[in-house]
């Protein structure tokens, strides 16, 4: 009988060895540490309820409302800044709130305008005094670029200001008059069509800014899209839970259903890099609750289409009496309790910011520990770390010189540059790239990418050691970019998290197949974030230089900058540990 053959065994690596330098144990026990924050997230988790409903009804007139969005739109279709027409509506809005006894201040001054250059813009606001102190405002622009009459976007919201402002005209005798208990801001603002250029102005200078509650937006309430409530700002701030509940509420009870909002992942964007578009988002910016509700997109281009035959009169009542209604809560009910901070929005419920901000902060501690005894193995060893810090310092040195291109091509004229405000995406400024220059930076980027490769060509095989210490090194690096984050937004965080925790097991991963899956998890925070983005504003394949372009307007912190820059260098440095198997190291006389 023929003796049977023995299988063979494989035997699975020793740990802390080249195979397994990972310590896997000790980085699930670090685990451990995310359980008191997460409970404690559990905990502060909220429905927050809207403010009272008003006694009365609402009183909006919609018809009224598109009449005067169509007289506005057909007497003055160009209302760019600086134009006769954008003189001219400010003409026709002060002259309307006159008929009602409402007297308006005005606010003038020079603004510089990426893609149109110096203007003149003009604020003007009416103000219903109260009982108390305290505002609430109410914004709408008047302004468009041009491309079209702008019926709706917003020839529309300034005419629901003028409707709402009615409600308070100085006719007949001060005892029929009504008396708001807070007093009411309604703010005509200039260069919205451009970002919010005079609700930045408002909420910097104006004398009411230490006294405001609230803010709500009016963009284009008689469009037949699906109402929206947008709550980016330029500072990791959300609004009021009582505020956006409230309007909320508000809406669905005229509409029948809800108003669009932002996403989970879209919020964690915005707060991560909080570069909000919209004239919400300098008040939030300055710690003053407020949202925008609209139906216009966020692209700030004025489509032919917008006309005044396409007005949806029934959509713009709605939305009207829904604004009526939430300026009765808001003046009527308890003080907005919560002010601005950082909120995440699910549903009905909502998520308090600093408990997020600690979950984050605590993710980072198992990654830490098993980074910090991979370095101490890989020391022990005396693997060669030094030449894998000179590879990735030329990575790192690669990037600084893409870096330094988009700097120059900002004084060439190639991107934007200094700008308080986030340009729309239909801006010429962020719209019309410059063939030439981009080329030719792209011509002096691929130089500098070739001699960064052929200083790290190796001169001969380059062995397991070697890989390794690379692993090392750039996961060391990644270690303390992730800190960097941490310090200068820990709302960062969520997108690189999942580089930290797919490319720690990329050093004991020997399958191709499973290397690639893995670099490419780890890429996965920043593809969200361009994601998100892209589909916020809809800019497509242009979404890479929009970001670009919010770098040169100084939008982006430049601690954070650095970070992306820093984390793109330990992607290449680890793309080519995965992708050739550490073929490329810096040359050290081997």
């Amino acid at each position: 009988m023929k003796a049977a053959r023995p299988r063979s065994s494989r035997r699975r690596p020793r740990r802390g060895s080249v195979e397994r330098p990972v310590n896997t144990r000790l980085v699930r026990s670090a685990l451990l540490v995310l359980l008191p924050p997460l409970l404690l997230l559990a905990f502060t988790i909220g429905r927050p309820g809207p403010l009272p409903a008003p006694t009365l009804p609402p009183s909006f007139d919609g018809a009224a409302a598109t009449a005067l969005a169509t007289e506005l739109a057909r007497e003055n279709p160009n209302r760019k800044p600086g134009t006769a027409g954008a003189a001219g509506a400010a003409r026709w809005f002060e002259e309307k709130l006159a008929l009602y006894g409402l007297p308006t201040t005005e606010d003038t001054w020079k603004e510089a305008i990426p893609g149109l250059g110096p203007v003149e813009l003009r604020n003007i606001f009416a103000v219903v005094r109260g009982t108390a102190e305290d505002a609430i405002v109410f914004v709408a622009h008047r302004d468009n670029d041009g491309g079209g009459p702008g019926a709706n976007d917003n020839a529309s919201g300034t005419a629901a200001l003028i409707e709402l402002a009615r409600g308070y005209a100085r006719l007949g005798t001060a005892a029929s008059r009504p008396t708001p208990r807070h007093t009411l801001v309604f703010l005509s603002s200039d260069g919205g069509a451009y970002g919010g250029f005079g609700a930045a102005r408002f909420a910097r200078t104006s004398t009411f800014r230490g006294r405001v509650l609230a803010v709500v937006s009016l963009d284009g309430l008689a469009g037949s899209a699906r109402p929206r409530l947008v709550i980016s700002g330029t500072a990791p701030r959300s609004p009021a839970p009582a505020l956006l509940r409230t309007a909320d509420v508000r809406i669905t009870a005229q509409l029948g259903r809800p108003p669009a909002r932002p996403g989970w992942l879209t919020q964690l964007v915005d707060l991560a890099v909080p570069f909000g578009y919209g004239e919400q988002a300098p008040f939030l910016g300055r710690r003053i609750s407020a949202v925008r509700i609209a139906t216009s997109d966020d692209t700030g281009a004025t489509p032919e289409g917008d006309v005044p035959e396409r007005l949806d009169a029934a959509r713009f009542g709605q939305l009207g009496r829904a604004v009526e209604s939430l300026i009765a809560s808001l003046d009527a009910g308890i003080e907005l309790a919560g002010g601005s901070a950082g909120y995440l929005y699910l549903g009905d419920r909502v998520v308090r910011g600093w408990a997020i901000e600690l979950v984050l902060l605590a993710a980072l501690l198992p990654y830490l520990i098993g980074t910090v005894d991979l370095l101490a193995r890989c020391r022990r060893r005396r693997l060669p770390l030094r030449d894998a810090w000179r590879a990735q310092r030329a990575r790192a040195g690669l990037w600084l010189w893409f870096a330094l291109l988009i700097g120059i091509g900002a004084l060439i004229g190639v991107f934007p540059r200094d700008s308080p405000i986030p340009p729309p995406p239909s801006s010429p400024a962020v719209a019309e790239w410059p063939a030439v220059g981009l080329a030719v930076l792209g011509a002096l980027a691929a130089a500098g990418w070739g001699r960064m490769r052929r200083g790290l060509r190796a001169s001969a095989p380059v062995t397991a050691d070697e890989v390794l210490a690379g692993y090392a090194v750039a996961l060391t690096a990644l270690a303390g970019i992730a800190l960097l984050t941490a310090l200068v937004s820990p709302y960062g965080l969520v997108f690189v998290l999942p580089s930290l925790y797919a490319w720690l097991w990329l050093p004991q991963c020997g399958h191709g197949r499973r290397r690639g899956v893995l670099f490419g998890l780890g890429l996965a925070g920043p593809a969200l974030a361009l994601a998100a983005i892209s589909a916020q504003l809809g800019l497509g394949a242009t979404a890479p230089l929009y970001l670009t372009a919010l770098l040169t307007l100084g939008l982006v912190p430049w601690a954070t900058t650095l970070a992306l820059f820093l984390w793109a260098a330990v992607a290449m440095q680890l793309g080519s540990l995965v992708v050739r198997g550490g073929g490329q190291a810096p040359q050290s006389g081997r």
